[in-house]
Order: structure tokens, then C-alpha cells, then sequence
């Protein structure tokens, strides 16, 4: 088949290193691997001066410090963290991506064994699964139903209620495939990745299909190259264009309908298979430039340096407004139409604080969290200017790195086994 996934690799000068074994380990999917990863293996910004920030986890109980109005991201008073409305522990089990953390249906939810929705305004568990997610897969959420990979390994994709709990959907690739993972979800199917087993129950190569996400049934398949990976996959879905990434380095789009590809494009070593998209735009960090490229032919939209040859690091596209940091600890809002800057803002260098990888928004507050413990947390901050408002770090020490999430009502911040709710 011609026009499939490239699997050549490439190498950018005066790119970041490798990632960390934490991010390795989260992408390979391997709850093996997980053995040996110890927070002695992580050096990752551990000689960095500590900075104090305010606030503190608190107990299991609700606090105080209320539901704000969003206006100044929860904070009991300015430049003060707001206490969380509750702490709980949770059996999280994460490799510090961002779909192990999720809110719907009143619940949150965070990736572990077993699985379990804790009930969004007091803490309090709603429902679990025994058998927890699958290592590596996603939390994958649609507007009214949870898809997980089968924890019983035995070739099945599930979905669930978010409020309940309970199974409303179940789909199978078939036998000749292992370990199905979905990726990405639309209103119509749902997009997975297996692997395809040889006689012997080996694999070399994989698969990515879509599934109805009425009936279940096979929509279409398509065999990936052989070298291609089925790990370190980032999906996601706009119209008729199903743009994904993974461990080779390639930015692939394909075409819903029929997964036939579109179009591929090489990405560096310092993008990590990160990417945002907007409208009929996929926009990606590719060193000291973010590109924007059409979905429908690849071409370049718009393009957008860094300063100082910093490199753009993980992006978000939140109401209609793109937000993305540099590793000088540079924030920037762009208009995701254009390219054209709305706002600059050099005060997470002013404060010394790390780079935010995820981000949410609620009222005119961005919420950014970040990788390891010293210096990072859950940084509040103006969407409108991006003046950081607050800090809130657990002082746990917890190597693992900080999930986000909101329902709009409160946000949640994982760390590690910690789960905080906070007020916006």
C-alpha cells in the first residue's frame, strides 16, 4: 500500500535528549518496565534550587477556601494557593500523560488498578473496576461514554458510563489481533491500534481500524508499515481527518471515512509526538518553530519562532485560543488561525517555576502542570495575560509527574497517589 506510515527515523541538531525513563516507560505502554523505574532513576531537575510555593495538600477531609468565581483561580487570597476541597488517595498508576486523568458524569477519574470515579464535589468513590486500566492505554473519553482496553486481555475495547460505571458498549478486532488500544473517538467510531499476531504469536506489525460506536463492528482496518510501532501513540480526531503520532517521529492523517492516509510528515526528536488541533489545523512543536499544517493536504498554514533558539514544548489549543510554552519558560497565547501573538509572558522564568506540559482553563484562569516536584505543581495563571497567580505543590516529593483536569467547577491535580480537588 503505498502513501503508509514512514518508519526512517531522523536527528535534529541541538535537539533535546532522549526522553526520561518515566516518559519512555509511559509510551511503551509496559507495566513490566514499571519494576524498575525507582525515583533514583529519574534525575530529571533534581539539582534545581527549590522554590517555596503556597499552599499544602491537607488531609482527606474538605477544606476551606470554597468555589470561587474562576476570575482568580480559587485563591483565598492573591498570590496564595487556595486550600483543596478535598485530598484523597487514590490507586493511580500513571506514567504522566495526559489522558490518565479525566472528569465526566460528576466524577473524576485517574488511571490505576482498580479503576476507580471518585465523586467530583466531595471525594467520596462512585464506582470501580476490579480489573483497573491497561498499562499504557488511554482514559479515552467521549462526550458520554469511557473506552477503556479490556483489562482481561482478551482482544476486547469497552465502554463505560461515566457516572455509573457500568458497561454500555463492547467491541472485538477479531482473533488475529492483540492487545487492541483506542486512541482517539469521534461521534461515529472509535480508533484503535493492535497488533497482529503471526503463527508463531509473535508481531511485527499492527494495525490501526475504526470501530462503530454504535454497533461495534469493524468500520475499516488498515496494516500499518512494518517498523511502525503501536506505542507512543497521540491521536486525535477533526471531521474527516484522524491525525495521529508515535515513536518514529511521523505526524500521519488519515482519512476517517476509509483510513486511507492523507498524508505524513516527519517530526524532530524534541517533539515527543505532541500536537494540538484546531479547526481544520494541526499544529505542532518542532524545535524552535510551532507549524501549523491544512489537514486536508499538509501544507504549511502559519508558522511561529521562538526566541533565543528556545524549543517550543507541549501545546493547547483552549477555547479558541492556543497556549505554549519554551523551555526559556516563555508563555505565549496565539491565535490558532493565524499564528498572530496575542500575549507574551516571561513570569514563569520571574518566578522560577518549571514549564507547564498540560494545561486546562475555567473562567479566565489557565492551569498548567508540570513534570517533577521541586519546582512544578499546578501553576495558576491569567488566561488573559499569563501573570501567574499561584503554585500548588503537595510537597510530597513525589517524583511522578502532575495530571489536570476540570469539570469546570473545580480542578483536580494528581500527583503521584495523591488526587486534590481545587476550588476554581
Amino acid at each position: 500500500m503505498a502513501g503508509r506510515d514512514d518508519t526512517s527515523d531522523d536527528r535534529t541538531p541541538g535537539a533535546f535528549g532522549p526522553p526520561s525513563r518515566r516518559r519512555v516507560l509511559r509510551l511503551a505502554g509496559g507495566g513490566l518496565a514499571l519494576v524498575a523505574l525507582t525515583a533514583g532513576t529519574v534525575g530529571c531537575d533534581e539539582d534545581a534550587v527549590d522554590v517555596e510555593e503556597p499552599g499544602s495538600a491537607g488531609g482527606d477531609e474538605p477544606k476551606g477556601g470554597g468555589e470561587g468565581s474562576g476570575d482568580g483561580g480559587g485563591a483565598a487570597e492573591k498570590g496564595q494557593a487556595p486550600e483543596p476541597l478535598w485530598t484523597k488517595p487514590t490507586s493511580a498508576e500513571t506514567y504522566g500523560d495526559n489522558d490518565e486523568l479525566v472528569a465526566a458524569g460528576g466524577v473524576v477519574i485517574a488511571s490505576g488498578s482498580p479503576l476507580a470515579a471518585l465523586d467530583a464535589a466531595t471525594g467520596g468513590q462512585k464506582w470501580s473496576l476490579p480489573g483497573g486500566a491497561v498499562p499504557g492505554a488511554p482514559l479515552l473519553l467521549s462526550e458520554d461514554t469511557l473506552y477503556l482496553a479490556s483489562s482481561e486481555y482478551d482482544g476486547s475495547v469497552i465502554g463505560y458510563a461515566p457516572a455509573s460505571g457500568k458497561e454500555t458498549w463492547r467491541s472485538r478486532l477479531g482473533k488475529e489481533y492483540r492487545q487492541p488500544r483506542p486512541i482517539a473517538v469521534d461521534e461515529e467510531q472509535v480508533y484503535v491500534i493492535a497488533e497482529i499476531l503471526e503463527e508463531d504469536g509473535s508481531s511485527r506489525t499492527n494495525v490501526i481500524a475504526a470501530l462503530n460506536s454504535t454497533t461495534g463492528r469493524v468500520a475499516w482496518k488498515e496494516q500499518r508499515d512494518v517498523g511502525t510501532e503501536q506505542n507512543g501513540i497521540h491521536a486525535a480526531v477533526r471531521g474527516r481527518h484522524l491525525v495521529y503520532t508515535d515513536f518514529k517521529k511521523n505526524l500521519t492523517v488519515r482519512d476517517t471515512a476509509s483510513g486511507g492516509q492523507v498524508w505524513t510528515h516527519k517530526t524532530t526528536k524534541t517533539n515527543y509526538g505532541f500536537f494540538t488541533v484546531h479547526q481544520e489545523l494541526v499544529i505542532v512543536p518542532q524545535g524552535n518553530v510551532l507549524q501549523a499544517f491544512n489537514l486536508a493536504d499538509g501544507k504549511e498554514k502559519w508558522s511561529l519562532e521562538a526566541s533565543d533558539g528556545a524549543l517550543f514544548r507541549e501545546p493547547a489549543v483552549l477555547e479558541d485560543v492556543l497556549y505554549v510554552a519554551d523551555s526559556a519558560r516563555t508563555m505565549r497565547a496565539v491565535d490558532p488561525r493565524t499564528g498572530k501573538q496575542l500575549w507574551k509572558s516571561e513570569a514563569l522564568a520571574d518566578a522560577g517555576l518549571q514549564v507547564p506540559r498540560q494545561y486546562v482553563k475555567a473562567g479566565n484562569t489557565l492551569y498548567g502542570a508540570t513534570d517533577l516536584d521541586k519546582q512544578g505543581g499546578i501553576i495558576a495563571m491569567d488566561a488573559r495575560t499569563g501573570t501567574v497567580r499561584w503554585t500548588f505543590n503537595d510537597k510530597t516529593g513525589d517524583y511522578h509527574a502532575w495530571l489536570v483536569a476540570t469539570d469546570g467547577k473545580r480542578v483536580f491535580a494528581l500527583h503521584g497517589k495523591k488526587l486534590h480537588a481545587l476550588p476554581v
